[in-house]
């Protein structure tokens, strides 16, 4: 009986390690090739109907106009071109370890987590608990009324002081303010302006001084950014908290920002807890030697230029 020698051949490399290995292998690859998941991008691009009105609308926005069949098919096209060169980008893993990439998918997931966590619009006890809260964010500031007399701040000090002294005479006998002190551009009264913008405008120690004086009488002299002044104050209204009504726009405002911060900070805390953070290098170290040349926490040295000496 004669015998294949092609079976025998056969017989003998399986009985090889090299065979064994090529056929666990194979089984592997076929078994891989069942069980393994599609490719997440794939090559089949879809333009749909919705994203062709959407460059649509977009051009149309952008022009006044709506595309015409040329252009439209030009903008599609370069929807496609852009999802083309996305998508062999993604093969080669140029998505990783890109800080801006990293940073705009952060940006578009801190988005959609303050839209999912927006919650009902605030009850008036909410505002009003907030406002007590943050009275001094809402304070209204004091408001003044008040006549001023100038005197120039250039002339010399026994010069300014005898201005004075004339002025405060014929104060007392019944002149005319605005016939008294130096000609100025500032304005001889000032009506309900708020403190601090009179701060603005004579500076802050004239400001502080004002909320000091007493009403009705003829007061100072009174240094200003400017010069010096007789001052009388004719009403005062003293700074406080208005009502939620005055300023509810407001307060509605900060109030829903502080709830979007916090439940933010929430979230990233619920989200951070689901992850083991290993941190290698010694950060008081790092931070105690930060110009020493090794270490995961050192910076590198910046290239020597050409022909430049060290």
């Amino acid at each position: 009986m004669s015998v294949d020698p092609r079976g025998a051949g056969w017989r003998r490399w399986l009985r090889e390690p090299l065979g064994h290995f090529l056929l666990i292998g194979a089984a592997l690859f076929a078994a891989y090739s069942w069980i393994a998941p599609a490719d997440p991008v794939g090559e089949r691009i879809v333009v749909t109907q919705a994203g062709a009105d959407e460059l649509a609308r977009q051009f149309t926005a952008r022009w006044a106009r709506p595309p015409t069949e040329q252009e439209l098919a030009g903008l599609i096209e370069s929807w496609v071109r852009d999802e083309v060169f996305y998508r062999e980008g993604l093969s080669l893993g140029l998505d990783r370890d890109d800080p801006v990439i990293k940073r705009r998918v952060r940006q578009k997931l801190e988005v959609m987590s303050e839209e999912r966590l927006a919650g009902d619009a605030p009850t008036d006890a909410q505002l009003n608990e907030y406002l007590a809260r943050q009275a001094d964010r809402f304070r209204v500031p004091m408001r003044v009324s008040f006549e001023q007399i100038y005197f120039d701040g250039m002339a010399p000090v026994d010069e300014v002081e005898q201005a004075v002294a004339q002025a405060r005479r014929a104060l007392a006998r019944g002149a005319d303010a605005a016939t008294l002190g130096a000609s100025t551009m500032l304005a001889r009264r000032v009506d309900d302006a708020p403190l601090d913008l009179i701060g603005r405008d004579f500076g802050k120690a004239f400001s502080e001084r004002l909320a000091e004086l007493t009403p009705g009488e003829w007061q100072g002299p009174i240094a200003s950014s400017y010069g010096a002044h007789l001052v009388r104050i004719t009403q005062r209204t003293p700074a406080s908290v208005p009502n939620l009504d005055a300023v509810r726009t407001a307060v509605t405002r900060e109030w829903e920002n502080e709830r979007r911060i916090t439940a933010a900070a929430r979230s990233y805390a619920q989200m951070r807890e689901r992850y083991q953070v290993v941190i290698e290098p010694t950060l008081p170290a790092a931070a105690a030697a930060p110009n020493r040349t090794a270490g995961p926490a050192s910076v590198p040295a910046p290239p020597t230029e050409p022909g430049r000496n060290r």
